[in-house]
């Protein structure tokens, strides 16, 4: 692929996708675990990134994932279909809210779109994968309760007010946090996103500290020791 973007084990070409390749979303790919997923869930796939990034890590587990935009969705689908995973990456254009199966699944991630009731992107399509009303977040913990399994885990990244929020509407859904990870820019940074996790039980939750930089364009050996099986530089 011409235009892609270069993985250890599978290449993603974003042409097509309002939302790129970032930082949010292959740390969310490196992070969200559940032992013995079969059945993996990616809601607003985006490039795909995430959903191959499921599929490299858990080598038994069928990848299913959803997203709303139809030339994204198009994108995401060629990139699984290209890879050495693509007969077990199923890409599906839907909403979530919209999206129904017969199975349940161990394991559900979203990089969700989060700048809720804020000023609105003027490109449309940008703004669809970035901007999403309060209304999202319902109907995406509504969705999660019916697709994820009563032992399975939901994991996502947002911003911390937005993050905040959510955990409050999935306790609504009797989901709860059980661990949260606090991402910084550098140790001296307040943190920017959290990476949380949330189950069908209450329990302590787990709570860690994440630098992505150790000094100005230097990345802390905690986040190169995340993503050596996926980025070449690492």
């Amino acid at each position: 692929m011409k235009n892609a973007f270069k993985f250890k084990e599978f290449e993603v070409d974003q042409t097509g996708c309002a939302m790129r390749i970032n930082t949010d979303g292959v740390l969310l790919g490196a992070i969200a675990t559940k032992n013995n997923a079969l059945n993996i869930l990616d809601i607003g796939t985006g490039t795909g990134v995430i959903a191959l990034m499921m599929a490299q890590r858990f080598p038994e587990a069928m990848v299913d994932a959803v997203e709303i935009d139809e030339s994204a969705a198009l994108a995401a689908g060629k990139n699984a279909g290209y890879s050495s995973f693509s007969e077990r990456v199923k890409v599906m254009h839907t909403a979530i809210e919209d999206y129904t199966s017969d199975k349940s699944y161990d394991l559900v991630v979203s990089n969700p779109p989060y700048f809720v009731n804020d000023l609105k992107n003027p490109e449309y399509r940008k703004g669809v994968a970035r901007h999403a009303e309060a209304v999202f977040f319902e109907d995406m913990l509504r969705s999660v309760n019916q697709l994820l399994s009563k032992d399975g885990r939901f994991w996502f990244i947002l911003p911390v007010k937005q993050a905040d929020v959510t955990i409050s509407i999935a306790a609504e859904h009797d989901l709860f946090p059980a661990e949260i990870i606090h991402l910084h820019s550098d140790e001296s940074k307040p943190e920017f996103r959290q990476i949380v996790c949330l189950e069908y039980s209450t329990s302590v939750i787990k709570h860690q500290n994440l630098n992505i930089y150790a000094a100005r364009g230097v990345y802390t050996d905690a986040y190169k020791l995340l993503l050596k099986d996926f980025f070449l530089a690492f």
